[in-house]
């Protein structure tokens, strides 16, 4: 077998302890003679895992007793239509105002557009999206349902270093590629849903937690499974959801428990990050995309200077073990997602083939 440090951007890569549970667990889960795909979502075992995962999320992300964890499915653009369908008549004037940091973040705000009006309260747009746009609260109409922000934008490595206050307008915020990479104060948000495939499990099921008194504004048209309120009242359960993937969040949340919690992980995701924007700091060869304030530590972006040599760069890296490293065809260059279960070694092999391949093609 032929083992690559794996810097896909999603669905990414997973904990190896993890993948090696599943596979221990797959065809026979806990005794049972039977796969964890194959048991019903109405068992008790599997309303053992459900509780489970359940559980060490509120643990490990500290999440207030006023909110509902939800598994939703579609993934986190699925969200893009199921946050205005539940939120957007919050009050009657139907309008929402977005944050433009990014392609994700202007597919939110497009979709949005089938059921109310929508603002852009401000872009970085201008600048190519190099950097988190100053965002003036005074500038949204004081009847807007809620602010929606993307927390970290993995095309053009940046993210928010701090989080807008938005006062009595619940900000909501796609934290797909950062989720519990870093401490938040999840009091801060009316909503935050994230897609599994980066840090929470494989692609497929978006996890959202959602302050209770928010679940009450659905739009008469919502379709059940857009509708927060039933997935609170069924515990995510109304069909049979993605079992799967839940069971595998349940095994990524232990991982990350063992790891000593987010607080451990956000110190090790800091360090790692730190190991490549050094090299780029450092070079007249590389050019990072994203402003040093705004930087990620999930995804590392980068382009040479002699974007003749990028090919040469991409094809070594492989030969390197170093997989998946080609930037998104809108910004191009070279794009490092390191998330939770990216290993330092693997940002220390990236490092030095960097430096070595600098000082081979001067």
């Amino acid at each position: 077998m032929t083992q690559v440090f794996n810097f896909s951007a999603g669905p990414a890569m997973l904990p190896t302890a993890v993948m090696e549970k599943a596979q221990q667990e797959f065809l026979d889960y806990d005794g049972m003679g039977a796969s964890i795909i194959e048991i019903s979502h109405r068992s008790k075992e599997f309303d053992a895992i459900i509780n489970a995962t359940d559980s060490l999320l509120i643990e490990l992300a500290n999440i207030p007793d006023n909110y509902e964890i939800l598994y939703v499915h579609g993934g986190a653009q699925m969200q893009f239509a199921a946050v205005p369908l539940n939120l957007i008549k919050r009050n009657s004037a139907r309008k929402a105002a977005y944050i433009e940091t990014g392609n994700f973040a202007k597919l939110a705000a497009k979709e949005a557009t089938r059921y109310g009006e929508i603002s852009i309260a401000a872009s970085s747009a201008a600048s190519n999206y190099d950097r988190i746009p100053e965002f003036d609260p005074s500038v949204v109409d004081a009847n807007t349902s809620y602010i929606h922000i993307t927390s970290n934008n993995t095309l053009y490595g940046t993210r928010w270093q701090q989080f807008p206050a938005t006062g009595d307008i619940p900000l909501v915020a796609d934290m797909t590629s950062e989720l519990l990479s870093r401490t938040v104060d999840i009091s801060q948000f009316g909503i935050i849903y994230a897609g599994l495939q980066k840090n929470l499990g494989p692609a497929g099921l978006a996890c959202v937690i959602i302050r209770e008194d928010l679940l009450k504004h659905a739009l008469a048209e919502t379709p059940g499974l857009l509708n927060y309120k039933t997935y609170a009242e069924q515990h995510s359960l109304a069909n049979t959801n993605n079992t799967f993937a839940i069971y595998m969040m349940k095994l990524v949340l232990e991982w990350l428990r063992d790891q000593g919690g987010v607080a451990s992980i956000e110190s090790q995701n800091d360090s790692k990050a730190a190991l490549l924007y050094e090299v780029i700091d450092n070079s007249e060869f590389y050019l990072g995309v994203a402003h040093r304030e705004h930087r990620s530590t999930m995804n590392v972006t980068f382009n040479l200077v002699n974007d003749d040599l990028l090919d040469q760069f991409l094809t070594q890296a492989l030969e390197h073990g170093l997989y998946a490293l080609k930037g998104h065809r809108d910004v191009g260059g070279v794009r490092a997602s390191i998330y939770n279960a990216m290993p330092r070694v693997g940002c220390e092999t990236l490092a030095d083939f960097m430096r070595d391949f600098e000082n081979n093609n001067r």
